[in-house]
C-alpha cells in the first residue's frame, strides 16, 4: 500500500506544510505509526487517508511548540474543512495544476536547481525510486545520486523556494526537467532495474497519466505530445512482454495480437492532435488495424507545430516503426537506424549509441553491428552497464563466436540487477552449444 500511495501522500503533505523535508518526516512518522498499530488494530478502510491524517496531526503537534501557531492552525483548518470547496471558491484558472503529484514535480524542478539535481531529487521523491535504481537509470554511482539529492534539498531550503505551482511563464523553464523525470519513471516501470519482476507497470502507468495531464496543460509543446506518443506506443506492448508466470518475452517472440491496438491508435494520434482532422484520425485507425505504415512522411505533421521534432518525438518515431509492423521481420530497420542517427545528433548518449548499434545489426547484419559495439567497449563509457555485454553476446553468437558469446552473456547476467532479466541471460548462455573445432 505504501508503494502505491506514498507519492500521493507526500505530494498532499508538501502542499499542506510547504516544506519538502518536513513533509517527508511527517510521512515517515505516519508510516512508523501504521507499522506499530495496524498489526493489532487492523488495516483501516482508507489506508492513505489514515496516513495523511496522522501525518497532519504530527505536524500540528510539532507546531504547538513553535511560533505562529494561530496562522498554522488556520491553514490546516482550511485544508481539512472541505478541500473541494476551496477549489470551487476560487476563480477558474486554465493554467491550474490540480494534480498534487504533478505539482510536486514542477516544484522539485525549480530553476534554482541544475538539471541533474532536479532529475535526481524528483526521481527520489516522486518516482519513489531508490538511490540505487536512480544510479542505474542515470549511469552514475549511488554515492553521486545521494550527494545530489542532499544538496538539492539544502538548496531549496536555503533559497526559501515557495512550494507553489509556477506561473505560466515559468512552465517553459521547468518543462525540460519535468519531461525528463516522467520519461525516466516510465522507463523504470518498463524494465525494472532491480527486484523479482521484469516490469513495474504501476510506475509506467503513473508516468503516462502525468504525461497526458501535461499534454492538456501545454498543448502547444510538441515534445510533450512526443513523450505521450512514445509512452502509449511502448505501453501497448505490455500485455505481450511476459508469459502468465511473469517470464520475459522478447520483442522478436511476442504475440502481436496481444498488443493494445487502442493504445497504438492513441499514441500515433498524439503526434497529430494539433494538426489532424477527424477524417485523418479515422484513416489513421484504419492504417493501424491493417498493420501497415501510414503513407508519406508520418511524422512531418508533428513538425508543423513549429519547432521540429525533439528527442522524445524521434523515439516515438522508432516506437511507431515497431507498432505498425505486422511481424518482427517486417520492421523497417533502415528507418529506425536513421531515427537513431538523428537522435544521436540531437541528444547524444552512450545508450543511444548502443541502441543504434543494435538497429544497425538488424538492418545491415551482425558483423557491422559488432563493429559499432566494439567501439563502445573500447570507449569505456558503458562500463558496468549490463546491456552492453548482452548485445555483444547476441551478436557474437550470430557470427559464430560461441565461446565469446557465452562469456559476454554471463557477464551481462552478473551485472543485471533484475532477477527475471538475469535468468533470461543465463538461459541464453546455456542454450549456446560449444564451438566446433
Amino acid at each position: 500500500m505504501w508503494r502505491i500511495e506514498s507519492v500521493k501522500i507526500l505530494a498532499t503533505l508538501t502542499r499542506t506544510v510547504g516544506d519538502l523535508d518536513l513533509a517527508e518526516d511527517l510521512a515517515g512518522q505516519a508510516l512508523l505509526e501504521a507499522v506499530e498499530q495496524w498489526p493489532t488494530s487492523g488495516v483501516p478502510r482508507n489506508p492513505a487517508a489514515w496516513l495523511t491524517s496522522v501525518a497532519r496531526r504530527r505536524g500540528i503537534d510539532g507546531w504547538r511548540r513553535k511560533d505562529r501557531l494561530d496562522e498554522r492552525y488556520a491553514h490546516f483548518a482550511r485544508e481539512l474543512q472541505n478541500g473541494a470547496s476551496i477549489v470551487e471558491s476560487e476563480p477558474w484558472d486554465p493554467d491550474r495544476i490540480d494534480d498534487d503529484i504533478l505539482r510536486l514535480i514542477f516544484i522539485a524542478c525549480h530553476p534554482v536547481l541544475n538539471r541533474k539535481a532536479q532529475v535526481a531529487l524528483t526521481l527520489r521523491i516522486v518516482g519513489g525510486l531508490t538511490t540505487e535504481e536512480i544510479a542505474k537509470a542515470l549511469l552514475i554511482s549511488t554515492a553521486t545520486v545521494q550527494q545530489r539529492i542532499v544538496r538539492a534539498k539544502k538548496t531549496l531550503t536555503a533559497a526559501k523556494v515557495a512550494f507553489e505551482v509556477p506561473e505560466r511563464e515559468e512552465f517553459a523553464r521547468r518543462l525540460g526537467g519535468v519531461l525528463s523525470v516522467v520519461y525516466l519513471v516510465f522507463n523504470e516501470g518498463y524494465a525494472a532495474s532491480s527486484g523479482e519482476e521484469w516490469m513495474r507497470t504501476d510506475l509506467s502507468n503513473e508516468a503516462l497519466r502525468l504525461a497526458r495531464i501535461l499534454a492538456e496543460l501545454v498543448p502547444q509543446e510538441p515534445e510533450v505530445h512526443g513523450l505521450v506518443a512514445l509512452m502509449e506506443l511502448t505501453a501497448s506492448r505490455f500485455g505481450a512482454r511476459t508469459d502468465p508466470d511473469g517470464v520475459p518475452i522478447l520483442l522478436s517472440e511476442q504475440n502481436r495480437t496481444r498488443w493494445d491496438r487502442g493504445q497504438i491508435t492513441r499514441g500515433l494520434a498524439s503526434y497529430f492532435a494539433l494538426t489532424w482532422t477527424q477524417a485523418d484520425i479515422g484513416q489513421l485507425r484504419v492504417a493501424v488495424d491493417r498493420r501497415c505504415p501510414i503513407g508519406g512522411d508520418d511524422l512531418a505533421r508533428a513538425d508543423a507545430i513549429g519547432r521540429g521534432r525533439g528527442p522524445y518525438g524521434l523515439q516515438a518515431g522508432i516506437a511507431e516503426c515497431h507498432a505498425v509492423a505486422a511481424t518482427f521481420a517486417d520492421t523497417d530497420w533502415n528507418r529506425i537506424v536513421l531515427l537513431y542517427e538523428a537522435l544521436q545528433q540531437l541528444a547524444p548518449s552512450p545508450v543511444v549509441d548502443l541502441n543504434l548499434a543494435a538497429a544497425v545489426s538488424m538492418a545491415y547484419g551482425p558483423v557491422i553491428g559488432l563493429e559499432y559495439v566494439d567501439k563502445l567497449v573500447s570507449a569505456g563509457t558503458l562500463s558496468g552497464y549490463h546491456l552492453l555485454p548482452s548485445v555483444r553476446g547476441e551478436l557474437l553468437a550470430q557470427v559464430g563466436r560461441i565461446d565469446e558469446a557465452r562469456i559476454e552473456l554471463l557477464e551481462a547476467a552478473r551485472l543485471a540487477g533484475n532477477e527475471r532479466e538475469r535468468a533470461v541471460l543465463i538461459a541464453k548462455a546455456a542454450r549456446l552449444g560449444s564451438t566446433q573445432r
